[in-house]
C-alpha cells in the first residue's frame, strides 16, 4: 500500500547511472519529505523494486547493462510491479523517446535540468494516482469478496444431494456464468417418499438482483411445496387421517401442484412487483409408484421425455411465474415409462453462442443431443455439457447453464 501520506512519506526509487544526477534528485525528492532509495542501472533497480515496496519511481532512459525501455518493459510483465507508476527522466531532445516510454507504460516524465517546482507537481500527480489505484483495487477486492460470500450462500439453496428412489435416478448440473446467477435447481421427496418434486427455473437478468429473486423463488416454492405433509390421502380424501397403504390419490397431487404454483407467483408479483422481476419455471411432481408425472411449465424451455419410444416434448401450461397476480395456470399429465428419461435446461444451453459469430446451439440441436444421450441419468447431462462445449470452442459463457435430468430404470 502507498506510503505517499503526511503520516508515511512515499519511497521513491531514483535510476540514474549518473552519479551526480542521483544525488541531485535524490536531495531534492527528500527535501518534498519523501524517503529515497537509489540504483545504479536497470538491473539494480529491478532487484530493490523486487526487494522492496516502493511507490513511485524516477526512471533515466540512457543506461548501461539495461535501459529504460528494458526496465519499463520488465515492469509491464511483472504482475506485482506493473502497478508501480514510473516517471521518465528525460533531456528536452528526447521527445519521441518520450512517446516511447509512454507507450511502454510510463505515467509521466520529468524534463532535465530539473526543475524543482515541476518535480514537485510530477510527484504530488503520480502518487495521487498511486493512491487512487489502490482504492480502487481495494474496492474491487471487497468486490470480489462479497460477490464470493454471495456465491457460497446461493450454493446452500441448492440441494445437498438428489432424492434416491427405488427405480429411479435423479441427476442435476448448474454452469453460472458469473460469480452469482439466477438458475436455480431442486429435487426432494415429499410425505411417504414415493411422490418427488423436480424443479428447475430461470430468473429473468443475471448478476446480483437475479441472484437475490433466484432465492427467493426456490424458497418459495419449496416452503409451500412441502407444507402439504401428505399428498397421499386415504380413500375418503380426507385431510387428516393419512395412511401409507391408502395410495396416491392424482387429484390431490394436482391441486397441491396447482396450488403451490399460485401462491409463489401472486406473491412475487403482490409482494414484489416493483422489482420487475420473474421466473420461468417447470416444476413436476412424480409418482414413484405410477411414474405419472404432474407439472406446471411455467413459460419455461419445454423439457423433453426421450426413451425408446421417441421423444416428447413439455411445452408451457401457464406464464412465467411473478408478472402478475391471479394468473391462470394448468397441470398437465405425462407418464415416464420404463427406460424413458426426464430432461429439462434453461436457455443457457439453447442460446449458447458458437466461438467467433452469433449463430445458437439452439432447440433442434439439443433436441438431437438429447436422442443421442447416454443410458442414465447423469450421463444424459454430460452428453448436453459436452456438446454445449464443443459448440461454443471456447467462447466466453454469457448466461447460466442448468440441467435436470429424472431417468425411470
Amino acid at each position: 500500500m502507498s506510503r505517499g501520506t503526511p503520516e508515511a512519506p512515499a519511497q521513491v526509487l531514483v535510476v540514474d547511472d549518473v552519479e551526480m544526477n542521483r544525488d541531485l534528485l535524490a536531495r531534492r525528492v527528500r527535501r518534498l519529505g519523501h524517503q529515497v532509495v537509489m540504483a545504479e542501472d536497470g538491473m539494480q533497480a529491478l532487484a530493490v523494486l523486487r526487494g522492496q515496496s516502493v511507490d513511485v519511481v524516477l526512471l533515466d532512459i540512457m543506461m548501461p547493462k539495461m535501459n529504460g525501455y528494458e526496465v519499463l518493459e520488465a515492469m509491464a510483465a511483472d504482475e506485482q510491479l506493473r502497478e508501480v507508476p514510473v516517471i521518465m527522466i528525460s533531456a528536452i531532445d528526447e521527445k519521441e523517446s518520450i512517446a516511447r516510454c509512454i507507450e511502454l507504460g510510463a505515467d509521466d516524465y520529468l524534463p532535465k535540468p530539473f526543475d524543482p517546482l515541476i518535480l514537485q507537481a510530477r510527484l504530488g500527480a503520480s502518487l495521487a494516482r498511486r493512491r487512487l489505484r489502490e482504492r480502487e483495487q481495494l474496492y474491487q477486492r471487497s468486490l470480489v469478496r462479497e460477490l464470493e460470500i454471495g456465491q457460497e450462500i446461493q450454493a446452500h439453496f441448492l440441494p445437498e444431494s438428489l432424492p434416491t428412489l427405488d427405480g429411479y435416478e435423479f441427476a442435476a448440473r448448474l454452469r453460472s456464468a458469473k460469480m452469482v446467477g439466477g438458475d436455480f435447481y431442486d429435487a426432494f421427496a415429499l410425505a411417504g417418499g414415493r411422490e418427488v418434486v423436480a424443479v428447475i427455473g430461470d430468473v429473468c437478468d443475471k448478476g446480483v438482483g437475479a441472484a437475490l429473486f433466484m432465492s427467493l423463488f426456490r424458497s418459495l416454492l419449496r416452503a409451500l411445496a412441502e407444507q402439504s405433509d401428505g399428498v397421499r390421502w386415504n380413500e375418503r380424501g380426507t385431510t387428516r387421517e393419512r395412511r401409507r397403504d391408502a395410495g396416491t390419490r392424482p387429484e390431490a397431487v394436482t391441486g397441491h401442484l396447482l396450488r403451490t404454483i399460485t401462491l409463489a407467483n401472486d406473491y412475487v408479483a403482490g409482494t414484489h412487483s416493483r422489482s420487475n422481476m420473474f421466473a420461468t419455471v417447470f416444476f413436476a411432481i412424480v409418482d414413484g409408484d405410477t411414474g405419472l408425472v404432474q407439472y406446471i411449465n411455467a413459460g419455461h424451455e419445454p423439457p423433453v421425455i426421450v426413451g425408446p419410444h421417441g421423444i416428447r416434448t413439455l411445452p408451457p401450461t401457464g406464464p412465467a411465474l411473478g408478472l402478475m397476480p391471479g394468473l391462470p395456470f394448468e397441470v398437465a399429465r405425462v407418464t415416464l415409462r420404463p427406460g424413458e428419461s426426464l430432461v429439462a435446461w434453461t436457455d443457457g444451453v439453447t442460446e449458447a453462442r458458437a466461438a467467433g459469430g452469433e449463430a445458437l446451439f439452439g432447440e433442434e440441436r439439443a433436441l438431437e443431443t438429447v436422442r443421442s444421450g447416454g443410458d442414465s441419468a447423469e450421463g444424459l447431462l454430460q452428453t448436453i455439457l459436452a456438446a454445449v462445449d464443443r459448440w461454443a470452442d471456447g467462447a466466453e459463457q454469457a448466461d447460466d447453464i442448468t440441467l435436470l435430468a429424472v431417468r425411470r430404470a
